[in-house]
């Protein structure tokens, strides 16, 4: 089924098993896209930063639900191509989100941007360790759904 394509530049293009395309059978985001959908935020550590930051942005299950995701795992693919697998659990199980906005302003490569796949760290304590340090991704640029 064919959805609203993107007026800006794309910022992440979801493949794989999903149900819902926009672009040669993949869905494509731009920024205003994600920024259409419901957002959430929360402040958190992370092992990459000295201090607390907030990040804000959908949440990962909403952009799942929005694509008709309909596989086991998330590939999340970044700018360098560097791949991590996260079992599509995770985002039912915590309120992770594909941050946007890091203390309320767009978030550059250099800084880890344009997106970054983080878990509540803070908020959702059993996240806090390797595994899911491991799976929060930056520079995020595509999601395949296997």
């Amino acid at each position: 089924m064919a959805s609203e394509a993107p007026t800006g530049n794309v910022v992440l293009t979801v493949s794989g098993q999903i149900s819902e395309t926009n672009m040669d059978g993949s869905f494509v985001f731009d920024m205003e896209m994600l920024e259409a959908l419901p957002q959430y935020g929360f402040v958190t550590n992370t092992p990459w930063h000295p201090e607390a930051h907030e990040f804000s942005g959908p949440l990962l299950r909403e952009v799942l639900a929005r694509v008709g995701a309909e596989g086991d795992t998330v590939q999340a693919i970044a700018l360098n191509d560097y791949k991590v697998d996260i079992p599509i659990e995770d985002a039912s199980k915590f309120d992770m989100i594909i941050a946007r906005l890091m203390d309320g302003e767009p978030m550059s490569v250099r800084n880890k941007g344009p997106l970054f796949i983080i878990y509540p760290f803070d908020q959702q304590h059993e996240t806090q360790s390797q595994i899911y340090y491991n799976r929060a991704i930056w520079q995020l640029k595509a999601i395949n759904i296997e």
